[in-house]
């Protein structure tokens, strides 16, 4: 196969320690996520990662704009940038569906994204650029900050037509969930899920550890991009959740999101939801799924790891798409 192999960390304490695992294991490439709601800061966890890595590429899959003030961005960049080099460093932006759903807030629009990127680019370039109705520029001596301009890839999570539309216009690649967008050259595909053993059943204990956070997030996608009825027991999962207050409600379907099976979705997260939507797979089927992705488009496949053993599915993972 032709792919990338890259994988993706709902960012913890130990990713930088497992971005080191993926490099020994011949991942190109390890993105960490931004929900502050849920994750350790994404620039702290990529710089830990930079000092402990020789070769791997490292970007934040993805930034959310209203979490930070470009600059913020701008000197965060420049910092993993001096860490690791730019050849590297990826930075990966999208809306913020997960950050801002999970704090309450709808996501930003892809005018605001495009505005912030453009800022942030010229910011990274060394030039003065209007923020907020005055002049910013980076201002950081030899010393204090990698010396400008810096030139890194920006890769848009894009989601709909317009988010599509503004990658093609704007970035350099796009990051799909679960999908492949045809017509980039670089097209990373986000991927959820575990390698089962030869004969393993996909609602063993190990399975449902290693895959579950693909099974609570079918169910999160599902509502949220309102194809509930794809998903079996879907409405019942929705109801589960009627007698939430509303207002709070967020807060509790995002417990555990993308590291985890909460108290709440356990119910209805099995070993069945797993098989049905191609989460818990033996190696067969697996190369036949991501086979099928390279041919709708995807060349760079993001595969991420969850549970309490994450060698042993960044392994697994990997002994697919290398053979």
């Amino acid at each position: 196969m032709t792919l990338k192999l890259a994988c993706a960390f709902a960012t913890s304490l130990d990713s930088p320690e497992h971005a080191r695992i993926a490099e020994d294991l011949g991942y190109e490439r390890a993105w960490f996520y931004d929900s502050p709601a849920l994750y350790p800061d994404v620039w702290v966890q990529l710089c830990r990662a930079a000092e402990r890595t020789r070769t791997i590429g490292l970007g934040t899959g993805v930034l959310v704009p209203h979490l930070r003030h470009p600059m913020a961005n701008a000197a965060a960049i420049a910092t993993l940038v001096d860490a690791a080099g730019p050849e590297r460093v990826t930075v990966g932006i999208g809306t913020g569906f997960t950050a801002c759903v999970s704090m309450g807030q709808r996501p930003l629009t892809w005018s605001y994204v495009s505005n912030y990127v453009r800022v942030l680019r010229a910011l990274l370039r060394g030039e003065e650029v209007e923020w907020e109705g005055a002049p910013i520029k980076m201002l950081h001596w030899p010393g204090y900050g990698a010396e400008r301009p810096i030139e890194v890839p920006f890769v848009y999570a894009a989601g709909g037509p317009k988010g599509i539309a503004a990658a093609k216009a704007e970035a350099d690649g796009v990051f799909a969930p679960f999908s492949a967008f045809p017509g980039f050259e670089w097209c990373v595909s986000l991927i959820l899920g575990t390698v089962l053993e030869d004969g393993e059943d996909p609602g063993s204990e190990r399975a449902l550890d290693a895959a579950g956070h693909g099974g609570a997030v079918a169910f999160h996608y599902a509502v949220e991009h309102k194809v509930l009825e794809t998903v079996s027991a879907g409405e019942d999962w929705l109801q589960s959740y009627q007698s939430i207050p509303e207002a709070s409600r967020h807060l509790v379907m995002h417990d555990g999101h993308l590291v985890g099976v909460n108290d709440h979705d356990r119910v209805f997260v099995t070993g069945e939801l797993l098989a049905n939507n191609g989460l818990a797979l033996e190696r067969a089927a697996w190369r036949d799924r991501v086979a099928a992705l390279e041919a709708e488009g995807t060349t760079e496949i993001a595969f991420q790891p969850a549970g309490r053993d994450i060698r042993r599915e960044l392994e697994a993972f990997a002994s697919v798409v290398k053979g």
